[in-house]
């Protein structure tokens, strides 16, 4: 065998001597950390990426389970109106004949080919025309359709929510109790008393003079 040579085995009592790194050996070692952070970086962009769209994905499932829970419970609140025909009802009051044709719509008037307020300018009248659909909740679930003969404008307008009043119990019975307690459904049997023989007027008699 051969004895190792002084260059690769130092003698006892020479420090031993560390080869000094090269250039190219110190760029390696700085593109291998560079690339590790650029790699850990892109790593945290991902994770940071994916929960933002885990969020936003919670946050819209969240919004659309809030929009139909909002949907049912107005759908609960409001029932649908199903009516297989045009529901037709008669209101007389004094001399006046109303024929009423409620219609699913959202809430118009036709009297006669005008609408409410052109045929009753008087709000009162309006305002009774409208109180069984007031009483009931439903102002803007029919439309109604009316022929108003004979009478007067006050005797149309009773004999207008005589026949509203009709026509929504036969849509939905259950609204009949609160519609009967308010009574519009009661008919006004009122009406002009006929003029006597030998009076003026119904009972107006002419004066009388003793001498």
């Amino acid at each position: 065998m051969t004895e190792p040579t002084s260059t690769e085995y130092p003698e006892e009592g020479q420090p031993v001597t560390t080869p000094e790194p090269t250039i190219e050996a110190m760029e390696a070692v700085e593109e291998a950390a560079v690339e590790a952070e650029s790699e850990a970086a892109v790593e945290s962009e991902v994770e940071s990426e994916s929960e933002a769209e885990v969020e936003s994905a919670e946050i819209e499932a969240d919004a659309v389970a809030d929009d139909v829970e909002a949907e049912v419970g107005t759908a609960a609140e409001i029932p649908a109106v199903f009516i297989e025909r045009p529901v037709q009802t008669v209101g007389r009051r004094k001399e006046a004949i109303v024929r009423v044709r409620l219609m699913p719509g959202n809430g118009k008037f036709t009297l006669n080919g005008k609408s409410l307020e052109t045929y009753f300018p008087n709000k009162l009248h309006q305002q009774l025309i409208r109180e069984p659909l007031v009483t009931v909740e439903k102002t803007e679930r029919f439309d109604i359709f009316a022929n108003l003969q004979g009478g007067g404008t006050s005797g149309q307008a009773g004999a207008l929510r005589l026949a509203i009043a009709r026509a929504l119990i036969e849509v939905d019975a259950e609204d009949r109790p609160s519609l009967k307690r308010a009574g519009f459904l009661t008919r006004d049997a009122r009406a002009t008393e006929r003029k006597k023989y030998g009076l003026k007027k119904a009972r107006k008699a002419p004066q009388y003079s003793k001498r």
